[in-house]
């Protein structure tokens, strides 16, 4: 599939149509070859009100619509995201780096979480007891009213669809502020969804960097906000949205650890690890970061450098995000080898015929990795893994509940019995055997523990029904006859 080439102005979208923002704007590149894709402004506090307002209004209508009714829209948006497959795919491409490939699956990822979402009439069923005689209690989910949803550049059509959907077949209204640096995707979104049959106001787009992400924290009207994006924000966003007494989950971070045992099935291991490592060139939350060694694993990591040196920057592994992002990774790559680790497989350099402009690492394998070497402690978010060897499962589980994230960690192994010592043991929130990006699938939900989550619930699956709603309880009474007693 070619990559799809574009020039267009981003514009916010508020009630329904496309308009100018603040007229201050800045430049998007298609990190596939450093060239400029489009522009974006960058909106401030008066740009979010008037979007913010339009939400208010749209939402009187929206939310006295039943669920049924407003899961039809988004069963006839799941239909155009199907029919739009290659272009938006296209577009993900384009503006992300990932391959074909991986952006296909990205957006076919996002028709699934459609699906949980209009499956949400089906088991949101309220609840009624006849707690005493004559006496009734019911307990109905209620929409929040105007919420917002602050998105990443990893996953520039999925995270939207983690929140969007649920969110507004819930009944809220919503703004969404996606990365500036991958706008494309989410203005395609905006633009299906209309012709799904949206009603205007329902969902809007706040283009901007940090001052628009500080005034969505702020805006009085906004009841809850998500977010996805570093550990650093990510606190800061819960910090400040939490202090102006909204609701708030925000995702951060990730080290995430495969522990591999002796005994692990060779091939599948190797390339479990290495698929992890560098698919979607590393930029995601579930990405394999460490792998902890247990005795003698050589044979694996043999295997491991076989698979990674048939994987090439340009066919089967895209771009990273930007310039600062491809000189941050390279940088970890040379500190852990003057510390001492050993570059088994080196990515560094790396330069894509007739795309010299782009932003390639090849993958990268670093053995003989110290739990002390920064690689091994934090976040390099790109197409490398650290080997940490270590002579026990004892010290393994240290090793791994040693580190601040816990997203997701994983063992390889054939033995039952380590593998749920293992995964009882690990202090992650999604824990994978023998899997190595443990993603949960709809209904089940999506979030990580310690420093990769702040706040309560998770942000997809039926988790998040609770987070984007609250309960309306009803106490009845229609039979004055009914013998009573103190309940009653």
């Amino acid at each position: 599939m070619e990559e799809m080439e574009t020039t267009t102005q981003v514009r916010n979208f508020i009630n329904g149509k496309f308009v100018d923002g603040n007229q201050s704007t800045m430049d998007v590149e298609s990190p596939l070859d450093g060239s400029i894709i489009s522009t974006l402004p960058l909106s401030n506090y008066e740009d979010l009100d008037k979007a913010v307002e339009a939400a208010k209004t749209a939402f009187v209508s929206w939310s006295s619509m039943t669920f049924k009714e407003r899961a039809q829209i988004f069963f006839r948006y799941r239909g155009l995201l199907e029919k739009n497959m290659d272009e938006l795919s296209s577009l993900c491409q384009l503006e992300n780096g990932k391959t074909f490939e991986e952006s296909k699956a990205e957006v076919e990822k996002s028709m699934e979480l459609c699906e949980f979402a209009v499956s949400i009439p089906q088991i949101i069923a309220n609840e009624v007891q006849e707690v005493s005689k004559g006496v009734e209690c019911r307990i109905e989910r209620k929409p929040l009213g105007v919420v917002a949803s602050i998105a990443p550049f990893n996953f520039p059509n999925m995270v939207p669809h983690w929140t969007v959907p649920n969110a507004l077949i819930l009944g809220n209204t919503m703004i969404i502020k996606p990365s500036e640096v991958v706008p494309l995707s989410v203005v395609r979104m905006a633009e299906l969804l209309k012709e799904a049959g949206l009603p205007d106001g329902v969902f809007n787009i706040v283009n901007g960097g940090k001052e628009i992400v500080e005034a969505i924290c702020d805006h009085p009207k906004i009841e809850a906000v998500s977010f996805v994006g570093s550990t650093a924000v990510a606190k800061i966003v819960y910090k400040r949205a939490t202090s102006n007494l909204k609701r708030c989950v925000a995702l951060g971070g990730a080290k995430n650890h495969l522990i591999v045992l002796p005994d692990a099935d060779v091939d599948m291991t190797a390339s479990n690890v290495v698929a992890s490592m560098s698919g979607c060139a590393g930029q995601r939350c579930m990405a394999a970061s460490v792998m902890v060694g247990v005795d003698n694993v050589q044979h694996i990591v043999d295997r491991m450098v076989d698979y990674a040196r048939e994987i090439v920057p340009g066919q089967n592994l895209g771009s990273v995000i930007s310039k600062e992002a491809k000189e941050r990774i390279e940088g970890y790559i040379t500190q852990a080898e003057k510390d001492g680790a050993t570059i088994l497989v080196d990515g560094r350099g790396s330069v894509v015929a007739g795309k010299e402009g782009g932003y390639y690492v090849g993958p990268t394998i670093i053995d003989h990795v110290t739990s002390e070497m920064s690689v091994a402690r934090e976040e390099i978010f790109g197409p490398v893994i650290s080997i940490v060897r270590t002579k026990d499962i004892d010290e393994a589980i240290r090793i791994e509940n040693g580190s601040n994230y816990g997203n997701a960690a994983a063992v390889f192994t054939q033995s039952g019995k380590l593998a749920k010592e293992i995964m009882e043991k690990a202090s992650a929130g999604m824990i994978g055997v023998n899997i190595g990006v443990p993603v949960p699938r709809e209904p089940f939900s999506f979030g990580g523990w310690n420093d990769s989550k702040f706040g309560v619930g998770d942000i997809t699956g039926r988790s998040s029904i609770e987070f984007w709603t609250q309960n309306k309880k009803t106490t009845i009474k229609w039979n004055p006859g009914a013998r009573t007693n103190w309940m009653s």
